[in-house]
């Protein structure tokens, strides 16, 4: 994630119109895919999913708020969990588990609480409620804090909060478009080179 700091979030009728948009993004440069519950059928697809790309993509599942859904998105092969919540159980499950989550909050405390708590990083949800700013400010009292922005984030937003320290950026709608209803690939594939190379070029030297 660091080395390709982009998470592409999908949500669709059904899971079952996956596919064709995970091979277009893992062609173009999208390492990290986040399939979301609100989509029926997302523990079914996963593993199908997940071998028709490959080990070099990442497929995670999101919109997790309780225990039960992080084990069902374990026991599919989850590559990590997303939560749009602190749920401290979760989080005690993933890091006893050994697998990578990043769950959601706003506030310092409840980001904090997160970290402490064995997150991978913490996911700033809504992102869009305060601007990649916000990111620079929590680096004062948390040095070490890891964070990723998800909830409307633009591609044009992408440069300025990995220069906040974000250690990812989380893209739904910006970077889909309309793939999952029958859009454009083509597009889509062009979108996801763009965001790939906005993130690369972002990606402040050390």
């Amino acid at each position: 994630m660091r080395a390709n700091p982009v998470i592409a979030v999908l949500r669709a009728q059904h899971a079952s119109h996956y596919a064709p948009v995970v091979r277009v993004l893992a062609e173009n440069g999208i390492r990290s895919i986040e399939l979301t519950l609100s989509t029926p059928g997302t523990f079914e697809e996963l593993a199908t999913l997940q071998a028709g790309i490959g080990s070099d993509v990442e497929i995670g599942i999101g919109t997790i708020v309780t225990v039960d859904q992080a084990q069902r998105a374990i026991d599919a092969g989850a590559s990590y969990l997303v939560t749009p919540i602190v749920n401290l159980q979760v989080i005690a499950l993933a890091v006893r588990v050994g697998i990578p989550v990043f769950p959601g909050g706003l506030t310092p405390t409840e980001l904090y609480s997160a970290w402490a708590a064995g997150a991978t990083a913490v996911k700033i949800f809504p992102a869009e409620a305060v601007g990649p700013q916000f990111g620079g400010h929590l680096r004062g009292p948390f040095p070490d804090l890891q964070f990723v922005p998800s909830g409307g984030i633009g591609l044009g937003d992408i440069p300025a909060w990995l220069a906040a320290g974000a250690t990812a950026v989380s893209l739904g709608g910006p970077l889909i478009g309309d793939a999952l209803t029958g859009g454009s690939l083509e597009q889509l594939a062009e979108r996801a080179r763009r965001v790939t190379e906005l993130a690369a070029n972002a990606r402040p030297r050390s």
